[in-house]
C-alpha cells in the first residue's frame, strides 16, 4: 500500500503536466483572451459611440452581441481541446461533475485568468482615452441579489454547455459552440442593466485587476461557481440519467 500512493500521485501529476495537458492550458488562454478582449472592448466601443452615455439600450445591445459572437467562436476554437471552458464556473462545474480533475481545473483557472488580465492590459495600453470598465451592480440591487442574479445566469449557461458536450444529442460539432454563445448574449441583454451579465469570473476579475478596484468582486465569483457547481449536478443527476438508468426504464416501459 505505501508503494501505490507515490505511483498514484506520479500517474496524476504527470497527466496534469504532460504534453497534451499543456496543449489544453494554451488553448484554455487563447479563447479567454479572444473572449475577454471582445466581451470588454464591446462595452469601450459602445461608449465610444454613443459619446459616453451608459444608459442607453445599445450600451447592453452591443455588448450582448459582441459577447454571443465571442463566446460561440472561443468555445469553438477550443471545443475539441480542451472542451471550450472559457470560463471558471464551467471549469468548477466539470470539476464537481467529475468530468475534470481537481489538479487539471485549477491549471484551467490559471490559464484564464492570466488571459483575462492580459486581455484587459491590451485595451488599456492600446485605448488610452478611456478607462477598462469593471462590472457593477445598479442602485436598485443589493449584493446579495447580484449574486444569485449571477449565478442564476451562469447556471443557465453552464447548463448549456453541458447540454451541448452531450454526445446522446448527437449534435454536429459547430452548433453546441453556436447554442452557448446564444444564451450568453440572451443573459446579458436580461441582467447587463443590473448586474452587468458577467457569468464569468475570469472577465470579472481581469477588468477588475487591470482597472485597480475589487469593489463587490465576491459577487461575481460566488454567484457564478455556484451556479455553475448546481448546473452539472443537475444536469447528471437529475434531468439527464446514465445510459444504464435510461436503458432499464426504457425496458421496463417497453414490457408494459
Amino acid at each position: 500500500m505505501r508503494r501505490m500512493i507515490p505511483t498514484s500521485l506520479s500517474s496524476k501529476l504527470q497527466g496534469v503536466v504532460s504534453m497534451n495537458a499543456f496543449r489544453c492550458y494554451v488553448s484554455e488562454f487563447i479563447s479567454t483572451f479572444f473572449f475577454v478582449l471582445a466581451a470588454v472592448g464591446s462595452v469601450m466601443a459602445s461608449r465610444k459611440l454613443m459619446a459616453g452615455d451608459v444608459t442607453g439600450p445599445f450600451s447592453v445591445l452591443m455588448p450582448a452581441i459582441a459577447n454571443a459572437f465571442a463566446l460561440s467562436s472561443s468555445v469553438y476554437i477550443s471545443w475539441n481541446i480542451s472542451g471550450g471552458h472559457v470560463n471558471p464556473a464551467v471549469t468548477f462545474g466539470m470539476a464537481v461533475a467529475g468530468r475534470i480533475s481537481v489538479p487539471t481545473a485549477m491549471f484551467y483557472w490559471t490559464a484564464q485568468m492570466i488571459a483575462s488580465v492580459m486581455a484587459c492590459l491590451v485595451i488599456k495600453v492600446t485605448v488610452v482615452e478611456q478607462h477598462v470598465p469593471i462590472y457593477k451592480i445598479a442602485g436598485e440591487m443589493t449584493g446579495f441579489g447580484a449574486s444569485v442574479l449571477e449565478g442564476v445566469l451562469a447556471f443557465v449557461l453552464v447548463y448549456t454547455v453541458f447540454t451541448a458536450n452531450d454526445p446522446r444529442r448527437g449534435l454536429p460539432l459547430a452548433m453546441g459552440p453556436i447554442f452557448i454563445g446564444f444564451v450568453a448574449g440572451a443573459n446579458v441583454l436580461a441582467a447587463g442593466p443590473f448586474s452587468g451579465g458577467s457569468m464569468n469570473p475570469a472577465c470579472a476579475f481581469g477588468s477588475a485587476m487591470v482597472y485597480g478596484s475589487f469593489k463587490n468582486q465576491a459577487v461575481y465569483w460566488v454567484g457564478p461557481l455556484l451556479g455553475g457547481a448546481t448546473a452539472a449536478l443537475v444536469y447528471d443527476n437529475l434531468v439527464v440519467p446514465p445510459e444504464d438508468d435510461r436503458g432499464s426504464s426504457t425496458g421496463d416501459a417497453t414490457g408494459v
